[in-house]
């Protein structure tokens, strides 16, 4: 979309920050709240307390960090008219995250007919869908960075394998699971079918990528335009439901579990804030770097703003090795990445992404750039 019209009639000396209740409406909001700008929660009726009560902005007590709520029946809702009207009233700058994008069948419908100014580059979202072509796997490529095997169907598998599949009920969660043979993923996609935990559909959609053997990590970036610098705000690891509980049980009762026909699930449930050794820190910045550079070729202004390469370190016992599994093209779920050190080390003090998108809307707007950050 046109940055000059998506800006049209806005009060750029009373800008405020949207994002969708849910995922990290709270970071967004306390970022806004310290960088003097307002903050906007578009929530779901049934799920508007944490926004619209707990955590709304008190100016008595100054407590809180939400200062307007709009209340929808539905979150696809938001891209009705009277709802986006809102917005624009609001001189709303919207943070999309993945938990805005989910909710919407068809991604075209956000990048043609959401007229309000997205932070970031609305277009490249459609790339972190394994399905879609091209997709992620296709930019870590062209970017140099490794990525595991994918196998084109389970015929191929001669190892330990995660099929990333998404949920029946939860489409927007990935029932994965692990298999070493053809016969075993058989077996498991007969149980999940036959539980409801996957469909058809969802089997057509499944990625069944090489298993890698190393510490989770997710590397946490920002890039902005107005200063051409690519910065590491955090890292960070998943936790995820009942997985976190499995791996705490001797290996016997796994087995035991296992027989019941009871799996690890990876449905997503927070994140811990997680460090890494100072000599990887070259290694992330530089593939934080290509991509960042490769993402120019899928949309001239590349990747803006906040965006995670999502990974584990390998070693084969003489070099580590980053190997990036995952793709997050905007705000990423992990508002503790703030607990990590790497934000103070550029900025004398922690930043949340938060915080640090909000930053960067101050400085487009007092230098005249705004139309450079958002899309």
């Amino acid at each position: 979309m046109d940055s000059k019209k998506l800006l049209a009639g806005y009060d750029l000396e009373n800008l405020a920050i949207a994002s969708l209740g849910g995922h990290s409406a709270l970071e967004t909001s306390l970022g806004a709240k310290r960088q003097g700008l307002k903050s906007v929660v578009v929530a779901k009726r049934g799920r508007e307390k944490t926004y619209s009560e707990f955590l709304k902005f008190n100016p008595k007590t100054e407590t809180g960090v939400v200062d307007e709520v709009i209340e929808v029946d539905e979150f696809s809702d938001i891209l009705k008219p009277e709802i986006q009207k809102q917005l624009r009233k609001l001189n709303v700058l919207f943070v999309h995250s993945r938990y805005f994008w989910v909710y919407f069948d068809d991604f075209a419908k956000v990048e043609n007919d959401f007229h309000v100014p997205i932070l970031g580059t609305r277009e490249l979202l459609r790339l972190e869908e394994r399905d879609e072509k091209p997709n992620q796997y296709d930019v870590l490529e062209a970017a140099k960075i490794r990525i595991p095997k994918i196998f084109k169907s389970a015929d191929e598998i001669d190892r330990l394998t995660l099929t990333k599949i998404p949920n029946a009920t939860r489409t927007f969660e990935r029932e994965n699971f692990f298999a070493n043979s053809k016969a075993e993923w058989d077996k498991t996609i007969a149980e999940k079918l036959g539980a409801g935990q996957i469909s058809a559909e969802g089997i057509e959609k499944a990625v069944i990528e090489e298993f890698i053997l190393g510490a989770p990590i997710n590397f946490n970036f920002f890039y902005s335009p107005l200063s051409n610098r690519l910065e590491l705000l955090g890292t960070d690891t998943r936790r995820q439901t009942n997985l976190d509980g499995w791996l705490r049980l001797p290996a016997n009762e796994q087995m035991k579990l296992s027989q019941a026909g009871i799996l690890p699930s990876h449905i997503e449930t927070g994140h811990i804030a997680a460090t890494v050794k100072e000599s990887l820190l070259e290694k992330a910045f530089e593939a934080g770097s290509r991509f960042v550079e490769t993402c120019k070729k899928y949309n001239p202004k590349g990747i803006v703003g906040p965006f995670a390469l999502q990974g584990a370190i390998e070693t084969d016992g003489k070099k580590e090795e980053l190997v990036v599994f995952d793709v997050s093209f905007r705000m990423p779920g992990s508002p503790g990445i703030a607990a990590t050190p790497y934000s103070s080390y550029l900025f004398g003090r922690p930043v949340a992404m938060g915080e640090r998108i909000a930053m960067e809307v101050n400085a487009a707007r007092m230098s005249g750039r705004l139309g450079e950050i958002i899309s």
